[in-house]
């Protein structure tokens, strides 16, 4: 079947920047892909790569629109190379909707957890959060001094409530003799810390599976999970702790499905702060393929004037 084909690229500011180990992220840019069968049903996906991620540019992805005819087929759509994940989601997410006789997507059995900013920032957001019935929270380290890390983390602890759950997101951004420091000392609080992710760069796989059998606080991959690729080469390595997956990077929704269902890997699906088109997308997967009751990556609400946009 062939499939009308139109796009735009769209922006939105954050609320608050977005600051990892990475640097810091101001405004979201993602393109919005249209397409149209035969019969004039209508469907929306959305490219939202995040490059120094392990995607493709926002560039690239406009390049692969634009050299596209204006009538596609799914072959065209299944044929995407790799080299572009994000428009592997984008263009087979939007081809699903069209061929499939779905109800309405119910996520609601999913449990949220809310990104809090990074710093003593942190200790003024978390309260906001929890009333609007997050009970788990992330937060992002290896931003700021690891001293100055530590002693937040110590009062972050002492204010959360027992039943709340905290995951420490490094991006990459530690060393050894860090990672072991923030380990031990997450070993510490087995009853509060759920994960430390990505503590170590993509590079030192080896390191980061020797981290896992050593301590008792558990590792979760992401960087070096970013696309599909990575995430086969990593189960095929050994790694059975928890693997964090970026619906909307990672790559082609069917192949990851079938990867998914043939392993039964311990996953928490997370957000790349697309808008209503591409989370809805990304939490039909997470609904489908969770097999714990680990809080889904996707509460970042707040970072957006509102709510998540519509386009």
């Amino acid at each position: 079947m062939k499939y009308q084909f139109s796009f735009r690229n769209i922006s939105q500011k954050f609320t608050r920047p977005v600051i990892t180990n990475h640097g810091v992220w101001e405004i979201r840019e993602s393109v919005i892909i249209r397409l149209v069968d035969m019969t004039g049903k209508v469907s929306w996906g959305e490219i939202a790569p995040i490059s120094w991620f392990g995607s493709e540019t926002l560039e690239e992805a406009l390049d692969f629109c634009h050299q596209l005819p204006r009538e596609i087929t799914s072959e065209i759509i299944f044929d995407i190379p790799n080299q572009l994940p994000a428009c592997q989601f984008g263009f087979e997410s939007a081809l699903e909707n069209l061929q499939e006789n779905h109800e309405s997507l119910n996520y609601h059995h999913l449990n949220f957890s809310g990104l809090l900013p990074a710093g003593k920032a942190a200790l003024n957001q978390w309260q906001n959060l929890w009333k609007q019935g997050y009970k788990t929270f992330k937060w992002k380290i290896g931003v700021n001094d690891i001293t100055e890390e530590l002693a937040i983390l110590n009062l972050l602890i002492d204010q959360l409530p027992e039943s709340a759950k905290l995951r420490l997101d490094a991006n990459g951004g530690l060393d050894d003799n860090a990672a072991k420091l923030w380990l031990e000392k997450c070993d510490n609080f087995p009853n509060q810390i759920e994960f430390i992710e990505q503590p170590l760069p993509v590079d030192k796989f080896s390191e980061m599976l020797e981290l896992s059998n050593y301590y008792s606080t558990k590792i979760a991959l992401d960087e070096s999970v970013a696309t599909l690729q990575q995430l086969e080469n990593c189960y095929q390595q050994g790694w059975r702790s928890i693997f964090v997956i970026k619906p909307g990077i990672v790559g082609s929704p069917s192949r990851l499905r079938k990867f998914c269902q043939q392993h039964q890997i311990d996953v928490v699906f997370s957000s790349v702060f697309e808008t209503a088109i591409g989370r809805q997308a990304a939490l039909k997967l997470a609904a489908e393929l969770s097999s714990n009751n680990r809080a889904v990556g996707f509460g970042i609400n707040h970072y957006f004037t509102g709510s998540i946009p519509n386009v």
